[in-house]
């Protein structure tokens, strides 16, 4: 086998957690192939525990502690050299002395990172590896524009300057490897209009999805107590996007629907809620579960899933996974973006206030709901294999003399 520098911003597990599932999916397909040397941070203490399952797929590991306090700190001086802020919340001497060990002992075949803050450690990399690939995922300066526009200053000009210093960045590091990949065509597009010197080395390489994990017909106890229609929304709730979309639901969207459906409840499932989402528990049904073991009694007892995304970037795992676990799932047109379903057959879509409550009632209740939820497992079973998804991976990755 040949070896792989793999670097990633987040330990890459567990397997089915919403920011881990991409990044664990991709080393775990590298490690059927290569000698996984991983680098990577953890910023959860909580994630300490998975360290040991994760060091199965691994011969090498450093993995670094991220205080978020001392990060915000470090990442000030980007203010000074013009650079990004992510950069030197990302940047750890530790991890770069152990990836210039890596490139200068283990020389390895291919080097690979997960998000484009730990191109960082690819730049000066000495002696090169045959193949270097970043997967970016999305395009992450837009969505820092995006959130530019949805703020006042001077919170929207240090959003403006992060979406500007991190396509430079991003350019940057594109220029610099020898590949590199985004989850959906439609981020493809859009980073080749923002830098369409890199056209030829960009390609979309999408996300899947464990339908053996995710299967709707297991037997799960109730994590609910007795009582009316329930609509789930899962994800990390200290993710800005995250905590947008639930504000909004809650307190523009779920009155409207309690207005049709008096005793129905909305749930918010996932790790680190702010004050902003815990704040949601005073408006009527509304019930904050924070962080959960286990994702699939929550969706498996709800009765429709809401993705009310107003500002996401490629493809959104927690659509798939209400999907692939048969529930009627109401969501934007820009949660929606690159996964392909068929509307009204294979998921419900609504962009404003109104027209979102009326899907999430005709979830909550149609008679129909439970077709819909059904196609929708269908659809994900059939387009979103990981091992189909991944294998273009194969290809990048290759040394010259392998051709």
């Amino acid at each position: 086998m040949r070896d792989m520098l793999f670097l990633s911003q987040r330990i890459p597990y567990p397997p089915n957690k919403g920011d881990k599932i991409r990044s664990f999916n991709i080393l775990k397909h590298f490690s059927k192939t290569h000698r996984i040397h991983l680098g990577c941070f953890i910023d959860d203490p909580a994630d300490w525990e998975h360290v040991p399952a994760l060091e199965k797929y691994c011969v090498d590991t450093c993995i670094v502690p991220l205080n978020k306090t001392v990060a915000k700190i470090k990442s000030l001086k980007a203010f000074l050299t013009g650079a990004p802020l992510n950069l030197p919340y990302f940047y750890d001497r530790t991890i770069e002395a152990w990836t210039r060990k890596v490139y200068a002992e283990v020389k390895p075949d291919a080097a690979f990172a997960f998000s484009s803050q730990m191109g960082q450690y690819f730049l000066d990399a000495e002696p090169r590896p045959p193949r270097v690939v970043i997967d970016f995922c999305d395009v992450d300066s837009d969505k820092w524009k995006q959130y530019a526009d949805s703020k006042n200053w001077p919170v929207s000009w240090i959003f403006k300057r992060e979406s500007e210093t991190l396509l430079k960045f991003d350019r940057r590091v594109a220029a610099a490897v020898d590949a590199a990949t985004f989850v959906a065509q439609p981020e493809v597009d859009l980073f080749l209009d923002l830098a369409p010197e890199c056209n030829g080395k960009i390609t979309a390489i999408g996300n899947g999805i464990d339908t053996a994990y995710f299967k709707p017909d297991e037997s799960y106890p109730s994590p609910y107590a007795p009582g009316g229609p329930i609509a789930i929304f899962t994800g990390a709730m200290d993710y800005w996007p995250n905590v947008d979309a639930v504000v909004w639901f809650a307190s523009k969207i779920f009155p409207r629907v309690r207005a049709e459906l008096p005793d129905a409840r909305f749930y918010i499932v996932g790790g680190g809620p702010t004050t902003d989402v815990l704040k949601l528990e005073s408006i009527d049904g509304v019930h904050v579960a924070g962080r959960v073991p286990d994702m699939r009694p929550y969706f498996a007892y709800a009765d429709a899933a809401v993705t009310p995304m107003r500002i996401a970037r490629g493809i959104q795992n927690k659509v798939l996974e209400a999907m692939a676990m048969a529930k009627p799932t109401v969501t934007t047109p820009t949660a929606l973006a690159g996964i392909g379903a068929t509307p009204e057959r294979d998921i419900l879509v609504a962009e404003d206030a109104q027209t979102f409550a009326d899907q999430t009632v005709r979830a909550l209740q149609d008679e129909n709901a439970a077709a819909l939820g059904e196609s929708a497992k269908s659809f994900v079973t059939r387009a979103y294999s990981w091992t189909g998804q991944l294998s273009p991976y194969d290809a990048l990755i290759a040394r010259p003399d392998d051709a």
